[in-house]
C-alpha cells in the first residue's frame, strides 16, 4: 500500500513514536486552552482581560525564547526536554488543584498560564531542532508540516472534547487531563535513546552561546526574512486566538460546547491544510504558499466578523485554519532549512521570538480594540491589516538560494602557521581576542567579482562568530587586499571551521583563487602590555607559566 506523501515521515520509527506523544500532549494543551479561556469569562469578562489569557501564553516564549534556545543548543536536548515538561506538569497540576478546589481568581489563572507558557517556551526550540535528527533532510519539510497536522488534528478535537469536559465537571476536569497528557510526553523522551555528538571543544557558555546565536540571525538574510514574513501574518492571525471565546459566549450567545466546535473547525483546517501542502508544494512558490494562506485567513476572519449565527462563524474559522497551518509550516520550514546543528536551536528560537512577539502584540492591540469597537468590527479590521501587510512582506524572499557546485575542483584555501608550541597549552584558557587576517591579490579586471565574494564572506564570518570584519586595499599597491576578522577567544577561533556549512565551504574556495601565495593567513592575540610586563617583568612568559589576558583597556582621560 502506498502511503500518502503527507505521512512519508512517519516511516522513521524514533520520529512517529515522538510525534505520537507530541500528537497526546498537544491535545492535553488544547483543554488547557480552551478552559482557560472559557474560566476567563466567568471570572473577568472584560476583552482586555480574556485576551491576556492568550498573551500569557505566547509572552513566555517571547521573553525567553533566546537563553531556551542557546540552552537547548548547550547541552543534551533530550535532558533539557525533560526537564522542561517536568516544570510544565508541575504548573499544570497546581492550576488543576486550585480549579479543583474553587479558589481560582483570575490573577492565578494568568500567573499559572504564563508558568506553563515557561515550558512551551523552553521546550518549542528544542523540539523544533531535533526534527532534522530524526528524518532525511528530503523529508523535513513535510516532517515540519505533519507537526501541524498532528497540532491541528488536535485542535480539531480538542476544543470539542473540552467543551464537553467542562460541561461534566467544569475547567478543572479539562486541567486535569491535561497534566495527565504530559506523561505521555515524558515517557517518550525517557524511551528516546540521542546518538550524542562530540566535538572536542568545551562547551559554549550561557551568555556567549546567546550572543553566537543573535550573530548568526543578523548575518543570515533568509532567517530575517522569514521572521518578516511570520511576524506580518501573525499580527493579524492573533485576533481569533485572543478573542474568540468572548466572541462566541457575547456576540453569539452560545456556551463551551459550541465554543469547542467553532474553535474545532480551525483545526480541520488545519489538518486539510498539513495533507494537501505536499500538492501545494509542488506548483507554487514558497512565497507563493504563503500569500495564498494569508488570503484564506483573511477571508476567514472577515467572515466571522460578519456572522451571527454558528454556521458561517464555523466556516469563517474553517478557512482561518486552512491559512494558519501551511504559512507557519512553510515559513519555518524555510527558515530550518538555512541553520546548521550547532545553532539551530538559538537560530529557530529567534524567529520564534518574532512569530510569538507579533502573537503577543497582537493579543494585546486587538483585545484593547475589542473593547473599543466591539469584536466583529476588531475581526473585520484585523483582515484588512493581514492584507496590507502580507503586501509589504512579500518583498522578503523565503526562497533558498544555494551557490551551484563548480565543474572544476576549487583549490583548498592556504592554513595559517600553527601555533608557537609555547603558546598550545595556554590558548584555550587565555580571554584575549583572536585578530586573523588573510591576504590577497587582485587584478583591476576581478576587482567587481572579488568585492562581491567579499560581500558574501562577510555575512559567513559573522554567522561563523566573528565580532569584527573589515576588508582592506593596499593604497600602495592597489592589487593588494587584505581581509582582518576578530573572534572572541581562541575556542572560538577553533569553532571557525565545524560552524561551516557546505555553502560556505564552496564560498570560501571561489576566494582562495584570490589568496596571495606568498602571505599565508595569520593569526593575532590580543594583549594587554601593562598586565602582561606586570605578570612577566622578565619577557620570557615561557619560563613564567604565561598568562594571557583581555585586549587592552580604552585610556581614561
Amino acid at each position: 500500500m502506498r502511503v500518502p506523501s503527507a505521512l512519508i515521515p512517519l516511516r522513521n520509527g524514533t520520529f512517529r513514536h515522538l510525534w505520537l506523544a507530541s500528537v497526546v500532549g498537544w491535545l492535553g494543551t488544547w483543554l488547557q486552552n480552551t478552559g482557560a479561556g472559557w474560566l476567563m469569562t466567568s471570572l473577568d469578562p472584560q476583552p482586555l482581560v480574556v485576551a491576556m489569557v492568550q498573551a500569557a501564553t505566547i509572552m513566555p516564549v517571547f521573553l525567553l525564547a533566546l537563553p531556551g534556545g542557546a540552552l537547548a543548543d548547550i547541552v543534551d536536548r533530550r535532558v533539557f526536554l525533560l526537564g522542561a515538561q517536568t516544570w510544565t506538569i508541575l504548573a499544570a497540576s497546581l492550576l488543576a488543584i486550585l480549579t479543583l478546589c474553587h479558589v481560582m481568581t483570575a490573577f492565578w489563572l494568568l500567573a499559572l498560564t504564563f508558568a506553563i507558557g515557561i515550558g512551551s517556551a523552553l521546550t518549542a526550540p528544542a523540539w523544533s531542532a531535533i526534527v532534522p535528527e530524526l528524518v532525511p533532510r528530503e523529508d523535513m519539510v513535510q516532517a515540519i508540516a505533519l507537526n501541524g497536522i498532528g497540532y491541528n488534528l488536535t485542535r480539531a478535537v480538542g476544543p470539542a472534547i473540552a467543551g464537553f469536559l467542562i460541561l461534566l465537571g467544569g475547567s478543572s476536569l479539562a486541567f486535569s487531563m491535561y497534566a495527565i497528557s504530559i506523561l505521555a510526553v515524558i515517557s517518550a523522551l525517557f524511551v528516546w535513546r540521542r546518538e550524542r555528538r562530540f566535538t572536542g571543544l568545551p562547551r559554549e557558555h550561557l551568555v556567549s552561546a546567546m550572543r553566537a546565536g543573535m550573530r548568526f540571525v543578523r548575518n543570515t538574510p533568509a532567517i530575517q526574512a522569514a521572521m518578516i514574513r511570520t511576524a506580518s501574518y501573525s499580527i493579524p492571525a492573533s485576533a481569533p486566538w485572543a478573542l474568540l471565546p468572548l466572541f462566541v459566549r457575547r456576540d453569539l450567545d452560545l456556551g463551551p460546547g459550541m465554543y469547542g466546535v467553532i474553535l474545532g473547525m480551525m483545526g480541520v483546517g488545519g489538518v486539510t491544510s498539513g495533507m494537501l501542502l505536499p500538492m501545494v508544494r509542488g506548483k507554487l512558490s514558497r512565497g507563493g504558499t504563503v500569500v495564498g494562506c494569508t488570503l484564506l485567513s483573511c477571508v476567514g476572519m472577515a467572515i466571522v466578523g460578519v456572522s451571527r449565527h454558528w454556521i458561517p462563524a464555523s466556516f469563517g474559522m474553517l478557512l482561518f485554519g486552512l491559512g494558519w497551518t501551511s504559512a507557519f509550516a512553510t515559513i519555518q520550514a524555510a527558515a530550518q532549512l538555512v541553520c546548521p546543528p550547532w545553532v539551530r536551536a538559538r537560530a529557530l528560537s529567534i524567529y520564534q521570538l518574532a512569530q510569538n512577539g507579533a502573537l503577543t502584540v497582537g493579543s494585546f492591540g486587538w483585545g484593547w480594540l475589542g473593547g473599543a469597537i466591539g469584536i466583529p468590527y476588531t475581526f473585520l479590521t484585523a483582515s484588512v491589516v493581514g492584507l496590507l501587510l502580507m503586501v509589504v512582506a512579500r518583498t522578503f524572499s523565503i526562497e533558498a538560494i544555494v551557490r551551484a557546485k563548480s565543474l572544476t575542483v576549487e583549490p583548498p584555501a592556504p592554513l595559517p602557521e600553527a601555533a608557537a608550541p609555547e603558546f598550545v597549552p595556554l590558548l584555550r584558557n587565555a580571554r584575549g581576542r583572536i585578530m586573523e587576517m588573510a591576504y590577497y591579490r587582485v587584478e583591476p579586471l576581478q576587482r567587481v567579482e572579488f568585492l562581491k565574494l567579499m560581500d558574501e564572506l562577510h555575512h559567513v564570518r559573522g554567522r561563523t562568530g566573528a565580532v569584527f570584519w573589515q576588508v582592506y586595499e593596499d593604497v600602495a599597491h592597489p592589487e593588494g587586499w587584505v581581509e582582518v576578522w576578530s573572534m572572541e577567544s581562541w575556542t572560538e577561533h577553533l569553532r571557525e571551521t565545524i560552524r561551516l556549512s557546505e555553502d560556505d565551504r564552496r564560498l570560501l574556495a571561489a576566494v582562495a583563487v584570490f589568496q596571495h601565495e606568498a602571505h599565508r593567513p595569520s593569526r593575532y592575540l590580543a594583549v594587554d602590555p601593562h598586565e602582561y610586563l606586570h605578570a612577566h617583568p622578565s619577557g620570557h612568559p615561557e619560563r613564567e607559566k604565561l598568562s594571557i589576558t583581555g585586549p587592552p583597556k580604552p585610556a581614561l582621560g
